[in-house]
């Protein structure tokens, strides 16, 4: 951001002459000048009879010879010393506006590059001025395509976009200059990014918006998350049945959700019914509706199937789904039909269905508690997402971003986090996965004084943490077959922490080659 570091200091002769609207006068002037051997660095003409005039410093014999000449030209009324040019004040005052706006802005010239950045924006994407300017937009918001924009119609333009995986709309307006004898020339852009959260509500509906999201708010770094992402991007362009199995809090529902944005049925709808949370006669009404009369009710009622037609229906938990509904979905997943409760007529929908569960369904088909023809019908495809403590690499980069959603939400600065506590965020089993993190981080922040969060707002039960890993020990064989095993999970556990054997070895202080060796031995790389 371009600022005025000399405007009210010395080395700059800046004069305000006064005078009447006279062809001929400021030739007049520059020849004063000229005749001094004094340089011009810009000249400034007002409508209401001003001109301003910049220029190096000169002496005081000259500056009061050069002041006498002036007011002898014919037409001048006046002429003074002053302390900065009318430009310089203007572009002084919207720099200031600018730099306190609480909203991110920036200015994008006609190759795309970022020329100016406020504070507000250099905070959201956690930059240095030196490290954005001259960069180009797509760096900071790779979904956006300027090319698109400004090969089109150019008007102003809005979108929503995923930052890190916070939701943010942009704001494109074109900045147009000349137009007075001349047609508009388009000189550059500026560009406002907003909170989801602080749209107006009176926004103009007349703006294109663009909300096609679809993994853009999932974060990791752990080549098990990429992995599963990787994967989840070509399950989604399916149509088959989608089982997504994992643990409590790790985001089954998020994913399904994701899916169902990335494939084709994204304009349709996206509906939710929970197997675990209704009686079977509630869940059966709200999965096929009933008939008119049914229930005591005049009309009849749509159910989520026929409500979600087109679109994505998610059976969350459906290993707690009665036998009774099994036989139902079963029968609808062979042909897409179904009747509503209390009618014979039979109807058909086009759906697709994604299921979610924490447990091993083909456990549970094994034992008898789940239908095998309804498993083999759903395990078509299959999405196992892993628990956080198996890609504690990921830890770090959550923290970051619940971190940054509850410090806007809490009106407060984003706090420093400190290495140690990434560290011994990232040993902590998490059994209540990334929801268990997303929750605590909330609390830690309600509770933080000052600028740094560290492990002890997070109030770790270290007991539990302790037992857990005590649990995973192998204890069978000899003292030399355990320290092994128990060695190789703590070598593991820390090298997500530190991704490199370098860094392992600097923590452990231990030998580069003897922790190498080690990692070798164990079969141990990065998640």
């Amino acid at each position: 951001m371009s600022t005025f570091p000399d405007t009210l200091i010395g080395h700059i002769l800046r004069l305000e002459v006064l005078c009447e609207d006279r062809l001929g006068l400021t030739r007049e002037l520059l020849d004063i000048l000229a005749s001094k051997s004094i340089d011009l660095r810009g000249i400034e003409i007002d409508i209401k009879g001003i001109i301003y005039l910049n220029c190096p410093d000169i002496d005081f014999d000259t500056f009061s010879e050069l002041m006498a000449e002036i007011r002898r030209i014919s037409g001048v009324n006046d002429v003074r010393k002053i302390q900065f040019m009318p430009s310089e004040r203007h572009n002084t005052e919207l720099l200031a506006l600018l730099a306190n706006l609480p909203d991110p802005v920036i200015a994008i010239d006609l190759k795309g590059s970022v020329d100016m950045a406020n504070h507000a924006a250099l905070n959201l994407f956690n930059k240095l001025e030196e490290e954005i300017i001259g960069e180009p937009v797509i760096s900071f918001l790779p979904t956006f395509n300027f090319s698109r924009w400004i090969e089109g119609d150019v008007n102003r333009h809005r979108e929503d976009v995923v930052l890190d995986g916070l939701d943010y709309s942009i704001e494109i307006i074109p900045v147009y200059l000349g137009g007075d004898v001349s047609e508009p020339v388009l000189a550059s852009a500026v560009m406002t990014i907003r909170s989801s959260r602080q749209q107006d509500a009176n926004a103009h509906d007349s703006l294109p918006e663009k909300n096609n999201l679809g993994f853009e708010h999932f974060v990791g770094i752990s080549n098990r998350h990429k992995a599963l992402i990787s994967q989840a991007k070509k399950l989604a362009m399916l149509d088959q049945p989608l089982l997504i199995e994992g643990d409590t809090g790790t985001g089954k529902e998020m994913l399904a959700k994701a899916c169902h944005n990335r494939s084709n049925r994204a304009s349709f709808p996206f509906l939710i019914l929970s197997c675990a949370s209704m009686p079977d006669d509630v869940a059966e009404t709200e999965l096929f509706g009933h008939a008119p009369g049914s229930f005591n009710h005049e009309q009849g009622h749509k159910g989520i199937f026929e409500q979600a037609n087109g679109g994505t229906v998610f059976l969350d938990e459906i290993g707690e789904m009665s036998p009774h509904l099994q036989i139902k979905l079963l029968r609808f997943l062979q042909d897409g039909t179904f009747r509503r409760v209390g009618e014979e007529e039979e109807m058909h929908v086009d759906v697709r269905i994604i299921a979610s569960t924490r447990h091993k369904l083909g456990e549970l088909a094994d034992s008898g508690s789940f239908r095998e023809d309804l498993f083999y019908r759903l395990n078509v495809l299959t999405l196992s997402i892993p628990a956080l403590k198996e890609r504690s690499n990921d830890v770090g980069p959550l923290l970051e971003l619940f971190t940054a959603k509850y410090a806007h939400q809490l009106g407060m600065l984003k706090p420093k986090l400190t290495e140690e506590l990434v560290v011994q965020l990232g040993n902590y089993q998490w059994p209540g996965n990334i929801r268990q993190l997303d929750n605590m981080v909330l609390r830690a922040l309600t509770e933080l004084d000052g600028d740094t969060l560290s492990i002890e707002q997070f109030h770790l039960p270290k007991l539990e943490a302790v037992a857990s890993g005590m649990a995973s020990m192998n204890i069978d064989g000899s003292l030399d077959e355990i320290m092994k095993d128990y060695e190789s999970q703590i070598l593991e556990k820390l090298y997500q922490s530190f991704p490199s054997s370098r860094k392992l070895a600097k923590r452990l202080n231990v030998s580069h080659t003897s922790i190498a060796n080690k990692l070798r031995d164990y079969g141990i790389r990065k998640n």
